[in-house]
């Protein structure tokens, strides 16, 4: 009998649990979790609430915002013990604005930059982005939706900021449960930006996202730095920044198209701020593109920077969005004079880096054209990427999921190089493509569908190597390739 107590008695005692609480039923190393991933939930959680997470086993795991309706169910915060309260989250803005201004001095170059990343600044569900004096605050999460009122005052004040614009996608809005009346009313549209001395207007009614890139600036100012006296064609130009700075650099001549036409009236008028005459053409690239071959038209530097192709794990779709980026590429390719330069960019965070190279390296060895890459790149500083913890072996069958962030967050690759001359590469007649079975214009900014889980966006890469090639790519002809495709 007194064996049988002892036993009792090493069993430990169930560990008491912080209200609101909810317990995962699946593992996983990442901060969002997905709703069907959560088991238990204390009767007390409620959308919004900051609640403590707990394992399968019923270990502390961390705090996080918890939406029993929406996709991503539970976002973790903070994994030491302590309940975050507001002291904590202001502390969180101001780091985040401290980095930008006091580590990488952003501000002596530009007044536009990314203040808040997400996740990457432990504030899942918060983008936003300083551009001039104004706050473009993206909202994904309904518990920041319900905060937000206090944080603004606290990154005016870090950033020195006066106005702010709030903008809420609308399907992330009927997901997360954000009402209209939720979102603060702005008056805001326009704002003039600097970067690196280019000046550009950000117009916030018809931008996209926050309404500019700025993971892209290091890239501009490097294209840009590429650019002096050549020839530059800009594919899917958008506002006009990498034209504007390849043209304030010394390019000789500049082309851009893009077939949005706010997009292109947009460019002339930031075109016009800086003095740069370019010429902006409104066509569908890949009708535009067929028909410079066809005139033996070749440029010394072309840039690719398309927009995202690939917004949805679903393999049909999926496999739609990697042959526009398939074409386009070939297409651009055939633009390149010998000896030229070819970038090439990707903003889909569901296509890997190494998946995207993949890609390029085939379609050029397909079209017997040999890249070099020089060069890979990527978002700048004030778009960091949060360490995750190493994953946990999967035994085998078993499936993962794997969490994309919502659609205010970009992740930008890039890649650089240089295009061998061959004779495939100045060709005076298009290579015949197949059509698209859907065809939609790669300078068009919007989705073709709404994806089906969160979106991302990748990173940006710029060069082609023999048998490697990344995301975005520049290249230069090296000379003819051997017999054979490369498929």
């Amino acid at each position: 009998m007194s064996d049988s107590l002892g036993g009792l008695a090493n069993i430990p005692a169930p560990v008491a649990r912080e209200k609101p609480w909810v317990q995962l039923k699946t593992f996983t190393s990442k901060p969002n979790v997905f709703r069907s991933m959560v088991g238990d939930v204390s009767a007390d959680a409620r959308q919004g609430d900051l609640v403590s997470a707990y394992d399968k086993q019923g270990s502390f795991i961390g705090y996080g915002f918890w939406n029993p309706g929406a996709p991503i169910a539970l976002r973790i915060l903070k994994n030491t013990p302590g309940k975050p309260d507001d002291a904590w989250f202001e502390q969180a803005l101001r780091r985040a604005a401290a980095l930008r201004k006091d580590v990488l001095k952003l501000d002596a170059d530009t007044d536009a930059y990314r203040v808040v990343n997400g996740d990457a600044d432990f504030l899942s569900g918060l983008i936003v982005d300083r551009l001039g004096d104004v706050l473009s605050i993206e909202v994904s999460s309904y518990a920041v939706m319900r905060r937000l009122p206090r944080w603004i005052p606290l990154l005016h004040e870090a950033v020195g900021t006066k106005r702010e614009i709030v903008q809420v996608d609308a399907h992330v809005a009927r997901v997360e449960g954000i009402m209209p009346s939720d979102i603060p009313k702005s008056a805001v549209r326009f704002v003039k930006i600097r970067e690196f001395g280019m000046v550009q207007e950000v117009d916030f009614a018809e931008g996209h996202k926050t309404g500019f890139f700025c993971d892209q600036r290091d890239n501009r100012r490097r294209f840009g730095a590429l650019a002096q006296g050549l020839r530059v064609l800009d594919l899917c130009c958008y506002t006009g920044g990498f034209s504007i700075a390849a043209k304030r650099a010394g390019a000789t001549e500049v082309t851009a198209v893009d077939l949005d036409e706010k997009a292109i009236e947009m460019a002339k008028r930031n075109a016009n701020l800086n003095n740069a005459r370019i010429e902006f053409v409104h066509a569908d690239a890949f009708t535009w593109i067929r028909q410079m071959q066809k005139n033996g038209k070749t440029w010394d530097l072309v840039l690719c920077d398309p927009p995202k192709f690939v917004d949805s794990r679903d393999e049909e779709f999926e496999a739609e969005g990697l042959k526009k980026y398939n074409d386009l590429n070939v297409l651009a390719m055939q633009l390149v004079a010998p000896g030229g330069l070819f970038v090439t960019c990707s903003c889909s965070g569901l296509v890997s880096a190494e998946a995207f190279e993949d890609l390029v390296s085939k379609a050029a060895h397909r079209y017997q054209k040999r890249l070099q890459i020089f060069d890979r790149t990527g978002p700048g500083g004030d778009h960091p990427q949060r360490l995750q913890p190493p994953r946990r072996p999967l035994p085998q069958g078993a499936l993962e999921q794997n969490w994309v962030e919502g659609r205010g967050q970009r992740r930008r690759l890039g890649i650089i190089g240089r295009v061998a001359p061959c004779a495939a590469l100045v060709a005076a007649t298009p290579i015949p493509l197949p059509s698209l079975r859907a065809p939609v214009s790669p300078c068009s900014r919007a989705p073709s569908r709404l994806p089906r889980a969160g979106r991302a966006d990748q990173p940006w890469i710029s060069a082609i190597e023999r048998g490697r090639s990344p995301h975005p790519t520049l290249t230069r002809s090296l000379g003819p390739t051997g017999g054979g495709r490369a498929d």
